[in-house]
């Protein structure tokens, strides 16, 4: 069983190594980051910068007891969309998308028009290291906040990257509400999940 537990500031170094190892191969961020040589150093600045605003803006998850084995970056109920000073504040890290930044914010723009209004937990992202998956740490990373979504019938979303991913949120109890492709680009699934009952 993996040792999932609630992550901290102390978490966002390990958590962010986890996380770029597991996405350097990703569709997205192949297309966001296409430079390959440098697209680690890229990962892990954005990867902190999302890790940092979930402890303030929602959850942060990470499995393993010293060195992060994955991560789920989580964003609560009207907490998911970046304000005005917090774009601000992300500046440094957009400014690692270099000549990239037209295709992000781009990309950024298509998503962002088919995300959910209501309220909802934002799965923003999941990722286990290379060295752990098919360990069932992905599942366990999810636990803990679908565990809240039940208890307090909100919903969770999130898009997948990879078709592969999808019967993976299906069992979760995730279901695809489109497709959204990209400008000469990879295609993502957002998918939406109701809250289930108790023992179901």
């Amino acid at each position: 069983m993996a040792d999932v537990r609630a992550g901290t500031t102390a978490d966002i170094e390990s958590v962010k190594a986890a996380l770029s190892r597991a996405f350097h191969d990703d569709p997205v961020m192949a297309y966001l980051f296409p430079n390959e040589s440098g697209r680690e150093a890229r990962l892990q600045s954005f990867f902190a910068s999302e890790a940092k605003r979930s402890l303030a803006k929602g959850r942060l998850e990470t499995a393993g007891a010293t060195t992060s084995q994955g991560g789920a970056i989580w964003f609560g109920p009207g907490h998911w969309k970046l304000g005005g000073f917090e774009l601000l504040s992300q500046l440094p890290m957009i400014v690692r998308f270099g000549t990239n930044v037209p295709r992000a914010l781009r990309l950024l723009g298509q998503i962002e028009k088919v995300h959910p209004k209501e309220p909802h937990w934002y799965l923003a992202v999941l990722g286990t290291d290379t060295a752990h998956q098919g360990k069932g740490i992905g599942s366990a990373l999810l636990a803990p906040v679908l565990a809240i979504c039940d208890e307090e019938g909100i919903p969770a979303y999130l898009e997948s990257s990879k078709e592969s991913n999808i019967p993976f949120y299906n069992r979760h109890g995730f279901e695809v509400t489109c497709e959204v492709t990209a400008k000469d680009g990879p295609t993502i699934w957002p998918m939406y999940r109701e809250p289930r009952p108790p023992n179901s």
